[in-house]
């Protein structure tokens, strides 16, 4: 008496059939195309101008460099662009991305 003819082998029990392998397919395409994204447009475009002004006041702060190492030009360093001006607009820009990320999704009719 064998018991192997009652029993499903291991490869047969842990493989699942053609069909169901094409219906899973099929429903998890159909769920990824409904997909709904975290902002709307409006705020994606709010983040891009909140980065590019984040990157602005950063690039605003470089140089200074001296031709002379042994001469400080303080004038250069402390200048009102790099002291005062860069860092607001590196604000701001954090700023415009708090508001990108809080601001309520405008309602779709």
């Amino acid at each position: 008496m064998t018991t192997s003819a009652k029993t499903p082998t291991k490869a047969s029990a842990t493989m699942p059939s053609k069909t169901s392998a094409k219906n899973t397919t099929a429903t998890a395409t159909m769920h990824r195309g409904n997909q709904v994204f975290l902002f709307d447009k409006t705020s994606y475009m709010w983040m891009l101008a909140g980065l590019a002004l984040i990157l602005i006041g950063i690039a605003m702060t470089a140089g200074g460099k001296s031709p002379d190492p042994h001469k400080f030009n303080y004038d250069e360093i402390y200048s009102f662009r790099r002291i005062t001006l860069a860092p607001i607009m590196i604000m701001i820009g954090f700023g415009l991305e708090f508001f990108a990320i809080m601001r309520k999704p405008e309602e779709e009719l």
